[in-house]
C-alpha cells in the first residue's frame, strides 16, 4: 500500500533540501515491498534554475550516522559537496563585511567595491550549491539550515555592513539597518518553518512568495554600487541628512531599508512566482 504525505514525519525537517528556498513542498512516497525508494522533491536556492527531477531522501542510518558519529571533525566528514559550496557563500558574506571594515580603516575605495564583489559571488554560490547537488542526484541532511545562515551574511548583514561603511553611520541608521537585518533574520526562519504550508499548484511548486525573499536585498547592493561608482557616498549620499545634530539625525534614504524589511516580514504580502 503506498501512499502520500507532507514531511511532517519523523526526521523530515532533518533532511530537507539543501536549498529549497523557493517554498516547494517535500514530498515523501512511501515505498512498497518491490517500488521504488522513497524520493524528496526539492528546488534549489531562488536563483537556481528549476527542475522537477527528484532527488533520493537520506536514508535513515544516514541520519543516525550523522548524528551518532563521534569521530574528529565529524561533521565536517558528512557534509556533501553541495553544503561546502553554501559555506562558500557563507565565506563571501563574510569577507564583504571584512572588506567593509578595511574601508572604514583606511578610506581606500577598493575595499567597498571589493565588498560588492564578494555578495555578487556569493549570490553565484547561492545559485550553484543547487545545481551541484541536483548532478550529484544527492540530498543534504543540513542543507536548507546551512543556507538559510548563509544568505543571512551574504544578504543580510554584509549589506549592512556596506551601507554603514559609505554613510548610514547615525544612531538612527544604524537602527534602522539593525531592523533590516533582524527582518531577514525573522523572514529566513520563518520559511523553515511555513515553507510546506504555503498553497502549492499542480506540480507542486509553492504559488507565491510570503513577503519579499531575503535576496531582494541585492537591490540595495545595486544602489550602493552606484553610489560608490559616482563617489555620491560619505557626507555626498543623496537626500541629506534630516534633524541634523540632534539625537534623531539620520538619512531620509535610510528609511528604504524600514520599508523594505516590513515588507519581509509581512505575511498578507504574496510575491507570485514566475
Amino acid at each position: 500500500m503506498s501512499g502520500k504525505t507532507t514531511g511532517t514525519k519523523r526526521f523530515d525537517s532533518a533532511i530537507a533540501s539543501d536549498a529549497e528556498l523557493d517554498g516547494e513542498a517535500i514530498i515523501i512516497e512511501a515505498p512498497t515491498e518491490s517500488g521504488p525508494q522513497p524520493l524528496m522533491r526539492r528546488s534549489s536556492s531562488l536563483f537556481s534554475l528549476s527542475s522537477k527531477e527528484d532527488l533520493p531522501k537520506p536514508e535513515e542510518v544516514e541520519y543516525n550516522a550523522f548524528i551518532e558519529d563521534n569521530r574528529h571533525f565529524s561533521l565536517i566528514r558528512n557534509l556533501h559537496m553541495a553544503d561546502f559550496i553554501t559555506l562558500l557563500n557563507g565565506f563571501s558574506g563574510f569577507y564583504s563585511i571584512i572588506s567593509c571594515l578595511r574601508y572604514t580603516l583606511t578610506g581606500q575605495s577598493h575595499y567597498v567595491q571589493r565588498a560588492h564583489f564578494f555578495i555578487c559571488l556569493g549570490m553565484f554560490f547561492d545559485f550553484f550549491d543547487g545545481r551541484v547537488a541536483r548532478l550529484r542526484n544527492k540530498s543534504s541532511l543540513v542543507g536548507q539550515e546551512l543556507d538559510s545562515l548563509a544568505d543571512l551574511v551574504s544578504f543580510g548583514v554584509a549589506p549592512a555592513s556596506i551601507a554603514f561603511a559609505i554613510g548610514f553611520r547615525t544612531t538612527t541608521d544604524v537602527l534602522l539597518l539593525t531592523f533590516w537585518v533582524l527582518c531577514g533574520l525573522t523572514r529566513l526562519a520563518r520559511f523553515n518553518v511555513t515553507a510546506n504550508h504555503i498553497p502549492k499548484d499542480k506540480s507542486g511548486k509553492s504559488k507565491y512568495f510570503e513577503g519579499l525573499p531575503i535576496p531582494s536585498n541585492l537591490f540595495w547592493v545595486a544602489f550602493m554600487a552606484v553610489l560608490v561608482y559616482r563617489d555620491a557616498i560619505l557626507d555626498k549620499l543623496p537626500g541629506g541628512v534630516v534633524f541634523v545634530g540632534s539625537s534623531f539625525e539620520f538619512h531620509p534614504v535610510a528609511l528604504g531599508f524600514f520599508l523594505q524589511g516590513c515588507a519581509e516580514i509581512s505575511k498578507s504580502l504574496h510575491i507570485p512566482k514566475p
